[in-house]
């Protein structure tokens, strides 16, 4: 969510940065890595550049109050958590190579921005798993749709926190003025990854590593 170093305290970013490399070395060790062939690279490195222009396409209120799409579902569907997770790294790394970014706050732009949409998406997939038929409307409506406006939202949220936390905006400003048009926001990243994984399953169900079409297009039984 684009957070400037300039705002918080040095510890914070520092105890973010240190959180963040856990959490990454941890998912790094979570992947299949022999299992990946040359199209799955291929697939994760090119959705990274798609979204890389998505959040190159940011409009903002003030320092730290940025507003554009994050994909953080759409990756975490076709890729899984642990690649996605590795995926929105790269891709902070990049948007701060070349200037977008801020060095010192990757940790907490990578926690707010990338690990708590992650989380929300994979946390939504596994409860509709455990909880719902495997049908292909539950799979794009709850698994895309809802989660990537919930996802958004969630992700906005922490931003705000920690904002309103370390007394960067008051919180009357951060409720009245900022939550609303993340709001909005929220309902433009539901329909954007609700279409898009729709359009997948139904033409390249191959790219997309959480989805199974003998279940989803099978007999609809439970998982």
């Amino acid at each position: 969510m684009d957070l400037p170093a300039v705002l918080f305290p040095p510890w914070l970013l520092y105890a973010a940065m240190a959180l963040s490399g856990l959490l990454l070395g941890f998912a790094a060790s979570r992947v299949r890595w022999r299992m990946l062939d040359a199209s799955a690279c291929n697939a994760w490195l090119g959705a990274v550049v798609v979204l890389l222009g998505l959040w190159l396409m940011r409009g903002g209120l003030k320092p730290g109050l940025s507003f554009h799409m994050l994909g953080a579902t759409a990756l975490t569907l076709l890729m899984g958590p642990w690649l996605a997770m590795l995926g929105l790294a790269v891709l902070l790394l990049a948007l701060a190579a070349g200037g977008h970014g801020d060095w010192l706050a990757l940790g907490l732009d990578w926690l707010c921005g990338a690990a708590v949409p992650v989380a929300v998406t994979a946390g939504l997939l596994q409860l509709a798993r455990r909880k719902l038929p495997a049908q292909l409307f539950v799979y794009v409506f709850i698994n895309a749709f809802i989660a990537g406006g919930l996802s958004l939202f969630c992700s906005a949220l922490a931003s705000m926190l920690v904002l309103g936390s370390q007394a960067v905006y008051g919180w009357d400003y951060l409720l009245e003025e900022a939550l609303p048009f993340y709001f909005l926001l929220s309902w433009s990243e539901a329909f954007t990854s609700g279409l898009a994984m729709a359009v997948l399953v139904v033409y390249r169900p191959h790219w997309v590593s959480t989805f199974d079409d003998a279940a989803y297009l099978g007999s609809g039984s439970r998982w």
